[in-house]
């Protein structure tokens, strides 16, 4: 079992920067992929970046989101730069108990273990 809770979230103007951090705990490994999710009102769950034996970004954060890890920390942070009021959504952290492919990384179903989510509000 691994546990996760994301911090870091907060409001915003355009333009500005934010980071989130995921804090994870219990039978953790590295070889774990893990991602970052955002859920907008009204909208279906979506992948925005994941990190596994390579990295990979959804199109709407390519060149302004990067993510990253500390293995020896169990953590996981995204930063934000250039945001956008498009951006705004509850983010979440999301872990599976192996490594996966690009293809599967980009699927919320993928994914055994997930934090409460924090709020991200970017204002125009």
């Amino acid at each position: 079992q691994v546990q996760l809770v994301e911090s870091g979230g907060g409001l915003v103007q355009a333009g500005g920067s934010l980071r989130l951090s995921c804090a994870a705990s219990g039978r953790t490994s590295s070889n774990y992929a893990m991602a970052w999710f955002r859920q907008a009102p009204g909208k279906e769950r979506e992948f925005v970046t994941g990190l596994s034996w390579i990295t990979y970004y959804a199109d709407a954060a390519k060149g302004r989101f990067t993510i990253s890890r500390d293995n020896d920390k169990n953590t996981m942070s995204l930063q934000m730069n250039s945001l956008k009021p498009e951006d705004t959504a509850v983010y979440y952290c999301a872990c599976a108990a192996r490594a996966l492919s690009v293809t599967r990384m980009t699927r919320a179903s993928e994914y055994d273990y997930w934090g409460q989510g924090t709020q991200v509000t970017v204002s125009s």
